[in-house]
């Protein structure tokens, strides 16, 4: 079992950053692929972007490219964590947005896929204004 807790969000304007911090704990030998979506109201959940734990292998949505970075590393009180920093933020940004974790291996991996994920955090919200 892998328990995930995001943390980071905020209210921004438009230009504005965040660092989202995902704090991982328990069987965390198990994840492989580590994910950030978000969901706004009304709308599905979508992925923004993805991490291969194993070789550090990143993967964005072309709305976060170049603007979002996706990073893994020792969290404030948990031994791994995975962060989102969230850079030149847009109103269309906003949303709640959640950590996810793979454990399965093998198979079709589509990475900023929902299913691909076998577990997702609480979510935190993220509020840009214009």
């Amino acid at each position: 079992q892998v328990r995930l807790v995001e943390s980071g969000g905020g209210s921004v304007q438009t230009g504005g950053s965040l660092l989202l911090t995902c704090a991982v704990s328990g069987a965390t030998d198990e994840k492989n692929y580590m994910g950030w979506f978000r969901q706004a109201a009304g709308k599905e959940r979508e992925g923004v972007a993805s991490i291969y734990t194993e070789s550090n292998y990143t993967v964005y949505a072309d709305s976060a490219r170049g603007r979002f970075t996706i990073s893994q590393g020792k969290g404030e009180n948990t031994e791994f964590a995975v962060f989102l920093q969230m850079d030149y933020l847009r109103p269309e940004d906003s949303g709640m947005y959640y950590c996810a974790a793979r454990s399965r291996r093998g198979g079709v991996v589509r990475v900023l896929t929902p299913t691909t994920y076998d577990y997702f955090g609480q979510g935190t919200q993220v509020t840009v204004s214009s």
